[in-house]
């Protein structure tokens, strides 16, 4: 294929764009393909080992050809006999004319086609996945301690409320990243072997072939090792039940949920000029208006993120629709949704990955805005601290309640800066506590234990989740803009 002919047919943004090389080659036909061959030689393996008459030479042949694939044979093939294994059996066993009488020798398509899924999901993509998604938790909590007692405005309905801190806020994303963690662990966990069924999950095929001995259960445990798993599924149709793709997939898209809501804080926050994400020196953010900063990479966080969500639905559906033993409409979806899946949380977490080791805080921002409102919550601590004076708090409420509409006033209908302070200033009323006012509308007072709230998640629940990750932690991301 000439160069120029990639550019006159679609291809998928998700590897041309934004994938990294190792998720786009794990789900790659090579990858693919040399795992089924992989499988044919542990099946011919235990067969040989169980006493089938299968000779040291095949199995050396096989192996010495599990990696040259001819995929232009291979393609042809497949136009002629429409059947992708069949294809495969053929270009195999062409390379390898001694051993071709015993592969895939009383096996079904699904022998090689499960259990591919089965060691992409369960032995390779953890490797991949699991230290990328450690990483952005653990760049989050060295931002969360850094910003752990710097008070913010906190927000409720996207009004203004309590004070929190930047560091309490970040531990609120931080949670429902180790929820995350946790679920895809316990999803791969929980992940087993399709193993050697047959065409309907009796084992009927390799019964046969040893002659009705009970060694076909051996055989299953046998190629289950071979493969790296510890168990295989003891009851299966022709597949594997597709609610184990549900399984997977729910948790990718539940962490596609945590991501858009970390990413959608974050552009909120950049609006408001509080926090921002990394901005290269020469970047662009818009080509009208030279003074932009667009929050792109939590943009891109939060496309790809909703992409992500919705491919659940394929794997629901796809669950409900299989008909007793299995039907082929399953195939194609899963093609398409499982792939994608994983290729989104791929692309999903680098990004995140990018924009929490450049996260941008500005302090002074978030201290005006702070004044702009604090007067308002500290009515309350006004009010206490005149009463301790010896003022009545009914008075108090009164002059307090007042003055708080007057400042109000000035903030929503002249524009202007809450003056609220000022104006108790200016009340003989509150010359009692005049000595005060600066501490009680100290920020630090106003956020609660959010500064320990911080340190004990971080050192209880944080930390001991990134420990198995430690030595693939200092990665950095280069993001492909």
């Amino acid at each position: 294929m000439e160069a120029a002919d990639e550019f006159v047919k679609y291809r998928s943004p998700l590897v041309s764009r934004y994938a990294s090389k190792e998720m786009a080659y794990n789900f790659s036909d090579r990858k693919k393909f040399t795992t089924w061959r992989k499988l044919w030689i542990y099946l011919a393996k235990a067969e040989k080992a169980l006493g089938l008459p299968i000779t040291d030479a095949q199995i050396l042949e096989l192996e010495s050809h599990a990696e040259d694939i001819d995929f232009a044979m291979a393609a042809e093939e497949e136009r002629k006999l429409r059947h992708d294994v069949m294809a495969h059996v053929h270009t195999f066993a062409h390379c390898c004319p001694t051993a071709a009488p015993i592969i895939h020798l009383g096996a079904t398509s699904c022998y090689v086609g499960d259990n591919t899924v089965m060691i992409i999901l369960y032995m390779d993509l953890p490797l991949l996945s699991f230290p990328q998604l450690a990483r952005v938790i653990d760049r989050l909590a060295n931002f969360a301690e850094k910003y752990a007692d710097l008070p913010t405005l906190g927000f409720t309905h996207y009004q203004p409320a309590q004070l929190t801190t930047v560091g309490k806020r970040a531990c609120l994303w931080l949670q429902d990243l180790a929820m995350d963690m946790r679920n895809l662990q316990r999803a791969r966990d929980d992940l087993r072997f399709r193993g050697v069924k047959g065409t309907t999950g009796t084992q009927a095929s390799f019964l046969q072939l040893f002659q009705g001995t009970m060694i076909r259960c051996e055989l299953d445990r046998m190629v289950t090792e071979m493969a790296g798993f510890k168990k295989a599924y003891l009851v299966t149709g022709q597949t594997y039940s597709r609610k184990v793709d549900i399984d997977s997939l729910s948790n990718l898209a539940s962490l596609g949920a945590t991501v858009h809501k970390i990413c959608t804080d974050i552009r909120l926050l950049a609006n408001l000029k509080e926090i921002e994400e990394p901005f290269e020196k020469e970047q662009i953010g818009s080509s009208a208006m030279p003074y932009k900063r667009n929050p792109m990479r939590a943009e891109r966080c939060c496309s790809l993120a909703r992409h992500l969500v919705a491919l659940l639905s394929d794997p629901l559906q796809t669950a409900s629709v299989q008909w007793l033993e299995r039907t082929l409409d399953d195939s194609a979806n899963r093609r398409i949704s499982l792939p994608e899946s994983f290729l989104t949380a791929d692309i999903i977490l680098s990004t995140l990955q990018n924009i929490t080791e450049g996260l941008v805080v500005y302090p002074k921002v978030i201290e005006r805005h702070i004044r702009h409102e604090l007067p308002f919550m500290a009515t309350e601590n006004i009010i206490m601290a005149m009463v301790k004076a010896g003022g009545n708090r009914q008075d108090c409420h009164e002059k307090i309640r007042v003055l708080s509409q007057q400042a109000a006033a000035v903030v929503k209908q002249e524009g202007g800066d809450n003056d609220l302070l000022a104006r108790v200033q200016a009340d003989p009323y509150f010359t009692p506590i005049l000595g005060q006012l600066d501490a009680l509308l100290d920020p630090k007072t106003f956020i609660g234990r959010a500064p320990q709230q911080v340190a004990r998640f971080l050192s209880e629940e944080v930390r001991p989740l990134l420990e198995p990750y430690k030595a693939k932690m200092d990665v950095k991301i280069e993001l492909e803009l």
